[in-house]
């Protein structure tokens, strides 16, 4: 494994033109990244509003994956999950048929190793290079341009995006020639998120139910060994009782999914993740699937009647 520093991006006599498809939280702050780093953005989404957003940033908006595709040589699709990458890719109007030979695709969606290998193959018959390349860091790295990506593939194909990484990421991780290693990467990594989100919820719970002031609990144990980097990003939500999805429950119940599934494969154990995964699913099915992760805590809430703290004008 090589970790990629982040140079600057090079001065060109004329911007280069890549395409995100897919403008939720992360695509767009890679979209606007892309956009401060002097890149010919194209830009895809099924919601209009969206796509009018970015138009308004000074990127070229596109009511298909085709249509964008046709105008860039390197497009990342940073959409939910496999399905929509399948859609995007190569369903009606999808980009794939539409890119020029040679172009490279950047799957950075959380998608199951299995998927992301099977994806290399059929993008490699099409002649097209593949760069397996999920994403961390949240919406605000995203905007940012400092994000996190766990990336595998030829060296040729990074070697054709070296400045698209540059531009929306501080840390590329190359984990191999072999797309599949970054999405079992990223799995590891939603499997800690998740478990930490849904311990983060519970303790904080516990302390409100116990009668512990919250913004105290969160003061101290921020400071205490019981930290964690999802404890204090999070927590903050319940603090201020803003559930405003920056990234929603259900995106824990398909990633903690992706995570079981493949480790049943394994015959692997999967204790802890196997009971966050229930946390969120109960959350889910509660009606608060479309909400912030955290909110986690009000199935406990509603299981104990605790008081959380009301959202602040």
């Amino acid at each position: 494994m090589t970790q990629t520093p982040a140079p600057n991006t090079p001065a060109r006599s004329s911007p280069r033109a890549v395409g995100v498809i897919g403008l939720g939280a992360m695509g767009m702050g890679v979209a606007r990244s892309l956009l401060r780093k002097g890149f010919e953005v194209h830009a895809c989404d099924v919601r209009e509003a969206a796509r009018q957003s970015i138009a308004g940033e000074g990127a070229i908006a596109h009511a298909t994956p085709a249509a964008l595709a046709a105008r860039v040589d390197a497009v990342i699709v940073l959409v939910v999950n496999a399905a929509q990458t399948e859609t995007v890719l190569f369903g009606e109007h999808g980009a794939a048929a539409a890119l020029k030979p040679g172009s490279t695709v950047l799957a950075s969606s959380t998608v199951a190793p299995e998927f992301a290998e099977k994806l290399n193959e059929r993008l490699s018959a099409m002649q097209l290079r593949h760069l397996d390349a999920p994403v961390s860091g949240g919406a605000v790295r995203a905007a940012s341009g400092e994000m996190t990506i766990m990336a595998s593939g030829a060296p040729e194909t990074f070697a054709t995006v070296e400045d698209v990484l540059a531009a929306i990421a501080t840390k590329v991780y190359r984990l191999g020639d072999a797309p599949g290693m970054g999405s079992k990467v990223k799995m590891i990594n939603q499997l800690l998120a998740g478990v930490h989100i849904a311990a983060a919820t519970e303790a904080m719970a516990l302390g409100i139910r116990a009668g512990i002031e919250p913004n105290a609990l969160y003061e101290v144990i921020s400071n205490s060994a019981g930290a964690s980097w999802m404890f204090q990003n999070r927590v903050p939500h319940i603090l201020a009782g803003d559930y405003k999805p920056l990234s929603a429950v259900n995106i824990f119940v398909k990633d903690l999914g992706i995570v079981l599934d493949s480790a049943r494969q394994l015959t692997f154990p999967l204790p802890l993740t196997s009971a966050a995964h229930q946390m969120y699913l109960a959350t889910s099915a509660s009606g608060l699937g479309g909400e912030d992760d955290s909110a986690v805590i009000k199935m406990f809430q509603k299981l104990t009647g605790i008081e959380l703290p009301a959202k602040k004008d």
